[in-house]
């Protein structure tokens, strides 16, 4: 597999000469809960599926054992625990023969944050992941864990340069805490290749729960406008990719930590990636609640209000959905297609009825999550016709609607489906 690099315009990803849509999944514990068997059954069905980079974590917590037997903690305390390494080794080997790429965080940022990997042991840590993986070709370094950048201010940029110094084409980038993101602290870092945001679980009247994880008081709370963070990744002088690395879970509490809210569903997890992908993002992450802690109902009482456990969420339909917003992107030139609100003559409105529109030299794609009425001026696109479809972001399917020519503006007028939801992506090609 060849190493990915940043497109000329600094907007996108590319594998060689193509582009590559970033479809990830979160598997955070995957390599501590496990075993070879259950990770190939685990990476086939999201292969299988159009997923191209799994997010998972080295080093969670310490002390720890996996499934495979092996110590959790041999990059920092003892780098001689060899079964886990080649357990790893093992998994990459298998992750390539499938074509997916490995989102590999060194450790989970509380081990930062707590002061159990710091200044002093970094070096070694990193060193030996360096060296171990230089040849591998599949590996994306994501820094942090869910941990705000200045709470290791000065151990993450260390990680990155040491990191580089063993492989400086493989990319590095910081997954940062709720509804933040890794620009706020590290844009202008030259080791940083992209950035990641953290658009996160929570409704737009939770700005403040009194938890944990509460961070109003220091950046902007967006709600659920997932594409504000695309624009504000996008403002600065220098541009660089940027994506959600983790928009709400399907099936996991609105909120997070109540249970007793509703949960987030296939429809949600739809809107937050056609709305961040739409503003921009070099692709999109999914992230299921009970795969990411690779939930067993033989465990007993999961995190996070957890339903099911992770072989029934594997078949969810938010997951399966995903392939049609990727396999959209890829028929389209999206590397030199742009966000194009301006387009939008009138129905523009806030929330769950804004109307998205991301257009390029030969096609306007435009997401309605409300199924609501807009008009679009197209006088860009009059000298030539111009094939218009809905697509149904549910199955992929295409229904033909008109083909237009000459036309300065069009009104789209979305059908009623009898869901739960009634959001449809509006196709516009030119022919």
């Amino acid at each position: 597999m060849e190493n990915l690099h940043v497109s000329e315009n600094g907007r996108y990803l590319m594998q060689g000469d193509a582009p590559f849509f970033w479809l990830g999944d979160t598997a955070w514990l995957m390599l501590q809960k496990l075993d070879k068997d259950e990770t190939r059954t685990y990476l086939r069905n999201r292969a299988e599926k159009g997923y191209n980079v799994i997010q998972t974590v080295l080093v969670h917590t310490l002390p720890g054992v996996s499934e495979s037997g092996c110590s959790l903690a041999p990059g920092i305390k003892n780098v001689t625990e060899e079964a886990y390494w080649q357990f790893v080794e093992d998994i990459l080997d298998m992750a390539e023969e499938m074509g997916l790429y490995l989102g590999l965080l060194p450790s989970w940022g509380s081990l930062v944050k707590d002061g159990i990997l710091n200044g002093e042991n970094i070096a070694r840590y990193a060193g030996f992941l360096g060296k171990r993986f230089q040849g591998r070709s599949n590996i994306i370094w994501i820094l942090g864990g869910d941990v705000r950048g200045d709470a290791g201010a000065e151990v993450y940029p260390m990680e990155a340069e040491i990191l580089k110094s063993w492989n400086p084409e493989r990319l590095v980038t910081y997954h940062p805490f709720g509804r933040t993101s890794s620009s706020l602290w590290f844009h202008d870092e030259s080791w940083l290749d992209f950035n990641m945001f953290q658009s996160g679980h929570r409704r737009y009247d939770q700005a403040s729960l009194g938890e944990w994880d509460d961070n109003a008081g220091k950046e902007t709370f967006f709600g659920e406008d997932s594409w504000k963070y695309v624009e504000r990744d996008h403002s600065h002088k220098v541009i660089k990719p940027t994506l959600d690395a983790e928009p709400s879970y399907e099936g996991i509490p609105q909120g997070l930590h109540n249970p007793r809210n509703p949960y987030w569903e296939e429809w949600d997890v739809r809107r937050y990636a056609y709305w961040s992908v739409f503003a921009g993002a070099a692709g999109h992450t999914y992230g299921s609640n009970a795969i990411m802690q690779f939930y067993e109902e033989a465990e007993g009482k999961g995190v996070y209000g957890v339903r099911e456990s992770w072989k029934d969420a594997m078949h969810h339909p938010g997951a399966a959905q995903m392939r049609h917003l990727k396999q959209l992107m890829e028929s389209v030139d999206f590397v030199n297609g742009r966000p194009c609100d301006k387009m939008l003559l009138y129905g523009q409105k806030e929330r769950y009825h804004r109307i998205s529109v991301f257009a390029g030299k030969d096609y306007v794609l435009c997401y309605d999550y409300s199924g609501d009425q807009f008009l679009l001026d197209l006088k860009e696109y009059m000298d030539r016709p111009m094939e218009a479809y809905w697509m149904n972001p549910q199955d992929g399917t295409y229904s033909y609607i008109d083909t237009l020519q000459g036309t300065e503006k069009w009104l789209a007028s979305p059908v009623a489906r009898k869901d739960k939801a009634n959001d449809w992506v509006l196709v516009l090609r030119r022919i």
